[in-house]
């Protein structure tokens, strides 16, 4: 069993010192291919399924709030699918990144690397697939005639690395806690599920009462869907969203970075 004077001083903490950039992005580039192709062995769609299964939550959502309810909102389908893709990749970030050192026990017991990649390539895997499913949205953006802001297209880069980094802080928090608490692998299902009605994904943030307002700059990913949302619908993006959801990136990220740090010497001995 490792100590944590021992872990210190393993080649582990010396890698930086080691190895340069390159070493690390093809160590992370490796991950992110055997994730691939875990996720997709065996099956017929492939990628397919990656695009079918939000596109399938939003032709349901669709069918229930502009179909059944009537919701008078313009240009519901690109409405909905600007929320749900975004979210999507989130979701399935956190809930998968959640196991993903449970899932590798044999590689952390045995093997000798920085930790966090296993994490880390969960979040890219997910979030590629949401940037692979941005065309789709595109075609809904030209179906409905909506030209992007300038200010839109400058802003999609940096959002991406926003939730980038604080979906990576969630998933390593998440990872981490886990090996502590196992019912936490089953609580996150709903924790997100309840998160997700809570965010304005499915409804307009303005229809939120006005005292309630500020909980569109407390919930990280109200601040990021209403950005995704406005870069998609081709209307400004408002700085103080895009303000909210870069602070709540950073202490979501460093939280949980943190917390891996102080804890990452005892993996070997939980998994």
């Amino acid at each position: 069993m490792q100590t944590k004077a021992e872990t210190v001083n393993s080649p582990v903490a010396s890698l930086g010192r080691r190895y340069g950039p390159e070493y690390y992005r093809d160590l992370v580039w490796a991950l992110l291919i055997k994730e691939f192709k875990v996720r997709y062995r065996n099956t017929a769609l492939g990628y397919a399924w990656s695009v079918l299964h939000p596109l399938l939550f939003t032709l349901v959502y669709i069918f229930l709030f502009k179909i059944v309810l009537k919701i008078q909102i313009a240009n519901y389908t690109l409405f909905l699918m600007a929320g749900v893709f975004p979210w999507q990749a989130f979701q399935n970030s956190v809930c998968a990144g959640s196991t993903a050192f449970l899932a590798s026990s044999n590689l952390i017991k045995r093997v000798r690397f920085p930790r966090e990649f296993m994490v880390l390539t969960v979040v890219l895997n997910d979030l590629s697939h949401f940037v692979l499913s941005i065309p789709i949205i595109c075609a809904m953006m030209v179906w409905y005639k909506i030209t992007p802001h300038w200010d839109g297209l400058l802003t999609l880069p940096a959002l991406l690395m926003i939730q980038l980094f604080f979906t990576l802080g969630l998933a390593l928090l998440a990872a981490t806690c886990n090996l502590f608490l196992r019912d936490l692998e089953r609580l996150i299902g709903i924790i997100t599920m309840l998160w997700f009605y809570l965010t304005p994904v499915l409804f307009k943030e303005d229809w939120i009462p006005e005292r309630l307002q500020w909980t569109n700059y407390a919930n990280p990913m109200a601040a990021m869907v209403i950005t995704w949302r406005h870069i998609f619908m081709g209307t400004p993006v408002e700085p103080i969203y895009i303000t909210a959801a870069a602070f709540w990136a950073a202490v979501g990220f460093g939280t949980g970075y943190l917390l891996f740090r102080r804890l990452n010497w005892r993996f070997a001995e939980l998994v």
